[in-house]
């Protein structure tokens, strides 16, 4: 059985002061990137604790990955208060800095769930990581950037019935994208993943696995 990966509480310097955070190093393995998880809406009780979050960090180092959450600012330990995205938006290029200042060797991937994957999405517009994961994205803050898509591969899923963003809009504005992610969705599935959290694993799993394997690899 394989181990479960180390974690690490520490701390990053962020703009508005110190940014709680947790680490995981897969055990015995060589490492194969980096990822940055960004969690949901902190005045929703969203924090880097969340099910979807923690999920998506399992499904990293599940793949080789060290995975780093964090608490935006005003959640847990973290400094500073709400900022309705800006502020937000400034921690999340933090962390990305603080990885690629870290693993300065490693391919990173941002990714996120809901108001924490708008979050992600605007940091890979900026950053230009390897890959980047959306789950539920807060299409509201998103929409309308088209020209800020970020040039790597792009994974989103969604749930059909997901109670707070419309699966109708996202497809609408995953539409207009050029060349646009891959959107994958689940099926009697709403927006936290109940009782779906595995497969929503293995999905982001199997999609980074893919694109990480070098070109030429492909099996007949």
């Amino acid at each position: 059985m394989a181990k479960l990966p180390k974690p690490q509480r520490m701390s990053l310097d962020g703009p508005a002061g110190k940014l709680e955070a947790l680490l995981e190093t897969p055990q015995e393995t060589t490492l194969a990137g980096c990822a940055l998880i960004c969690h949901p809406h902190p005045l929703h009780g969203g924090t880097m604790q969340n099910k979807v979050a923690h999920t998506l960090a399992r499904s990293f180092t599940g793949q080789g990955f060290v995975a780093l959450r964090f608490n935006f600012r005003g959640v847990g330990e973290s400094a500073g208060e709400f900022d309705d995205g800006r502020g937000e938006h400034d921690d999340a290029i933090a962390a990305v800095q603080w990885l690629r200042g870290h693993y300065p060797e490693l391919p990173l991937w941002i990714c996120g769930f809901s108001f924490g994957a708008a979050m992600a999405i605007q940091a890979a517009a900026q950053c230009a990581p390897a890959g980047l994961v959306s789950i539920a994205p807060a299409v509201n803050r998103v929409a309308g950037t088209r020209s800020q898509q970020p040039d790597c591969p792009w994974l989103i899923v969604q749930g059909d019935q997901d109670e707070l963003v419309d699966i109708d809009r996202t497809i609408a504005w995953v539409n207009e994208l050029d060349p646009g992610p891959e959107l994958q969705v689940f099926a009697e599935t709403e927006h936290f993943f109940h009782g779906k959290l595995v497969l929503l694993r293995e999905a982001v799993g199997a999609f980074v696995s893919k694109q990480s394997r070098p070109q030429g690899c492909d099996q007949p």
